[in-house]
């Protein structure tokens, strides 16, 4: 009497392993999306407080048009920022731009963040902010939150 598997026997579950597998993987994809575009909504709002606590120092928002020199300027304030987050991706950026007044000269009163989602229909686009904003263009899929 022998004991043990067949090569055909292993290779059949090594198979339907690998199948269940393959389901698994590509059912779980838009999960992964759904899960940076949480990050990118949370790291908006991490930005926006650290915004605050620039503005309660300074009683301006930073007078910068990109995300770097947003991150520049909150590190060198000394309000404790240590960073901010850039995309999860690294293939789009998050946007900043501070107000414009109606006679168009800068308004460091008032700001706009922005990042674009994987999710077009994501619920968070129901609320936010739609429309060009300080030359943000907010429509959906860009998520966009102001002050």
């Amino acid at each position: 009497m022998r004991r043990g598997f067949t090569l055909i026997e292993m290779l059949i579950v090594i198979a339907i392993i690998g199948i269940l597998a393959g389901i698994i993987i590509v059912g779980l994809g838009s999960r992964r999306g759904a899960a940076r575009d949480a990050k990118r909504i949370a790291d908006l709002r991490s930005t926006q407080q650290a915004l605050e606590l620039y503005y309660q120092v300074n009683d301006a928002y930073p007078d910068v048009s990109t995300w770097g020199a947003l991150q520049t300027a909150l590190i060198g304030a000394g309000v404790g920022v240590r960073s901010i987050s850039l995309d999860p991706l690294n293939d789009t950026d998050f946007y900043y731009r501070y107000g414009v007044d109606s006679g168009g000269l800068p308004s460091l009163q008032s700001y706009v963040l922005g990042a674009r989602l994987e999710d077009t229909n994501h619920r968070a686009l129901n609320d936010d902010v739609d429309g060009t904003v300080y030359s943000i263009d907010c429509a959906d899929p860009i998520y966009c939150v102001s002050f």
